[in-house]
């Protein structure tokens, strides 16, 4: 089948039922897209498939076909993408850093959607992803600097 990922067509040769996040890192070598839990509980593989967070673990490939995906590694090609990428670091977010790809997507879908989200907006955007390290409130002042807030 056809994947477009991160605004490249790729000719992946795998089962329809493969989840996304296995294409993404075993077929791709796009390996920022983490495998947490495996049941869409964590929020460690999230990527973006039509601009929307979406948990690869879960997502057949059958369910992707003709449609944009967006990784870790395409969002830095991103100005928003680069703005939560620097308040990420300016805030010293990541402690063991496993979660940060998929905060970060979620984060960046939150943004474009709500540019100057308030302390409940973020959080609801990001109640998905889970931080076992407890960086949550790091990383929601970086998502307050991302906005200028």
């Amino acid at each position: 089948m056809k994947l477009e990922v991160n605004g490249i067509m790729h000719e992946v040769a795998a089962p329809l039922d493969m989840p996304l996040l296995w294409a993404l890192r075993d077929v791709l070598n796009l390996t920022g897209t983490k495998f947490g839990c495996g049941m869409a509980q964590c929020g460690a593989c999230t990527v973006h498939l039509d601009g929307v967070p979406v948990r690869s673990c879960i997502t057949p490939l059958a369910a992707v076909a003709g449609r944009p995906v967006t990784t870790i590694e395409g969002i830095a090609a991103t100005e928003l993408g680069q703005r939560v990428q620097a308040a990420w670091i300016a805030e010293d977010v990541p402690q063991c850093g496993y979660c940060q790809s998929g905060q970060i997507m979620s984060a960046v879908a939150l943004l474009r959607e709500h540019p100057q989200p308030d302390d409940a907006a973020i959080d609801t955007a990001l109640d998905g992803n889970l931080c076992r390290c407890g960086t949550y409130n790091r990383i929601r002042r970086a998502v307050h600097r991302a906005a200028g807030t």
